[in-house]
């Protein structure tokens, strides 16, 4: 690795509407180097990362203090394209996919290869033929630098969100002039063994001597693969650390100033007997998460984990149960049929759904926070609402009051309920989704990675919400996730989807050997 840096971010600092998010931020990196940026939703990762990609919303609010070098070269950034000429590349948090295409034309979007055509040879080179076998064959090695096997004509439109990342991750590292490349929670969405094959690629990437920034809030991740990681906390800098001179348990106190422990729910031993959901054979057509005839039975009271590897159907239940999906089966409530393929139906039955894709399906991101939580509330349950004979306006006092204590209450950093959605950090995001779904006062709470893209402090806060929601409400929670650890910490069953189906449900407790079997298509040693 070069003793030289090849980025330098000095003295930067940042104001957002007279609040200052960055304040007198150094850092370098080096080529070849993975550096690690972590810290609290709100500690001002991603402004920092906008502000190297030279993101307009940074300088349509003003620009920002400090200077930015590259080679020693001091630079401005006033656009994403300059970013890129500059040999700057960045995976977002939130996809910047074009859907109505294909994998490879989203790879290969503004660096198209051209063909010659009869009319070209005749009418000259601007009528040139794009040459999709030489943009399909580099698109699919990219792919394969990632080890993902899905084809690379595919429309992005539908695809699972995990599909998306990898999308994302390929079109930046097909770039011929990179020379450092920001990864934003690129492994958020990711089951373990897909984190696991990209982070091989990143270290591949940077024996290359391609620079790595790595945001995340994977911590035993950026232990793993990084060099140097620079800890972050309400817009300052708190240290920087050799990854050898440091562990997960210090770097989560310097991120959230104070001890986090690992959550673990005291389960109590109650009988759970009484059949409140069953599944009959569900088929669901998601692209990318088929489910392909599920049967499953739910308790009353009881927290249900689902797991699994991406792509293997998990994510498709809850959707194909919610009617987001084209589905069909058979899905009784409490011995009651539910019509299927109706959203509207489905939250009337009191089930209430925090989908994975916070901004494609979860949130309406030009609205502000307090709408967000009531919405569903107000369109399936008439709730905040003051009616006047034939006339009806909502009532803003009631939402108000109510956003407050959702904001309370799930600890959403925000400047007050009127913000607008998108203006909020990914994480508190998708606290936003989490408290318009406890809002619907949900019988039955399906909840699809549910601390995706939160950090370490709120995440232990959102899987205690959930076992409170459970052991003092006696909710029954249906919880979709990647990450089996945190499965295992509150749920009382596990159900392990495998090509599209139930391969088996296990403890919590139960062996990393069965868990492991049934992800990957065998019988567990129980089953067995």
């Amino acid at each position: 690795m070069s003793e030289k840096n090849l980025l330098e971010m000095k003295g930067i600092g940042k104001t957002y509407f007279g609040t200052q998010v960055l304040k007198d931020i150094n850092l370098g990196v080096k080529p070849g180097e993975i550096h690690g940026i972590v810290g609290e939703n709100g500690a001002g990762k991603s402004t920092l990362m906008n502000i190297l990609f030279g993101m307009s919303v940074i300088h349509s609010t003003g620009g920002y203090d400090g200077e930015i070098l590259i080679d020693g070269q001091n630079v401005e950034i006033f656009s994403p394209l300059e970013a890129m000429e500059l040999g700057i590349g960045m995976v977002h948090q939130e996809f910047m996919l074009l859907p109505s295409y294909t994998i490879t034309e989203n790879i290969k979007l503004n660096r198209e290869e051209l063909k010659p055509n009869v009319f070209s040879r005749l009418f000259g080179q601007n009528i040139k033929s794009l040459d999709f076998s030489s943009m399909n064959a580099q698109a699919r090695r990219a792919l394969d630098k990632l080890s993902i096997s899905i084809e690379e004509y595919v429309t992005v439109a539908g695809l699972p969100v995990g599909y998306m990342q990898f999308t994302e991750i390929a079109r930046e590292i097909d770039k011929s002039n990179l020379k450092l490349i920001v990864f934003d929670e690129p492994t958020a969405v990711l089951a373990e063994s897909e984190a696991s094959s990209l982070l091989e690629a990143m270290k591949s990437i940077a024996q290359q001597g391609i620079a790595i920034l790595f945001i995340t809030h994977r911590l035993d991740e950026v232990v793993e693969i990084c060099h140097n990681i620079t800890v972050l906390r309400d817009g300052q800098h708190v240290a920087t650390k050799g990854r050898k001179a440091t562990d997960v348990y210090e770097l989560a106190e310097l991120m959230v100033g104070r001890k986090v422990e690992k959550m673990t729910r005291q389960k109590k031993q109650v009988k759970k007997k009484e059949s409140l959901l069953q599944i009959e054979n569900l088929i669901v057509h998601m692209p990318g998460e088929e489910v392909k005839g599920v049967d499953l039975e739910v308790f009353q009271g009881e927290i249900l984990g689902i797991g699994g590897l991406a792509g293997q159907g998990k994510v498709g239940i809850a959707n194909g149960v919610m009617g987001l999906y084209p589905s069909k089966g058979k899905v009784l409530i409490g011995g009651e049929l539910l019509k299927l393929n109706n959203p509207r139906v489905s939250m009337s039955k009191k089930l209430a759904y925090v989908s994975e894709d916070r901004r494609g399906v979860g949130l309406l991101m030009d609205s502000s926070l307090e709408m967000n939580i009531v919405i569903n509330a107000i369109q399936n349950q008439n709730r905040f609402i003051l009616k006047f004979g034939p006339f009806s306006l909502l009532n803003s006092r009631s939402i108000r009051e109510h956003a407050l204590k959702m904001i309370k209450e799930l600890d959403i950093r925000c400047t007050g309920p009127a913000q607008v959605v998108k203006h909020l950090s990914g994480g508190n995001q998708q606290k936003v989704c989490i408290a318009r779904a406890l809002t619907m006062n949900p019988g039955i709470l399906f909840v699809s990675e549910p601390t995706r893209g939160i950090d370490v402090g709120a995440k232990r806060l959102v899987l205690e919400t959930l076992v409170q929601l459970n052991e003092e409400m006696g909710m029954t929670i249906i919880m979709t996730s990647s990450e089996l650890g945190e499965l295992r910490s509150i749920t009382d069953r596990i159900a392990i989807v495998t090509g599209g189906k139930i391969a088996g449900i296990l403890k919590p407790d139960d062996s990393d050997v069965d868990f492991g079997l049934l992800m990957s298509g065998q019988k567990s040693r129980k089953g067995a």
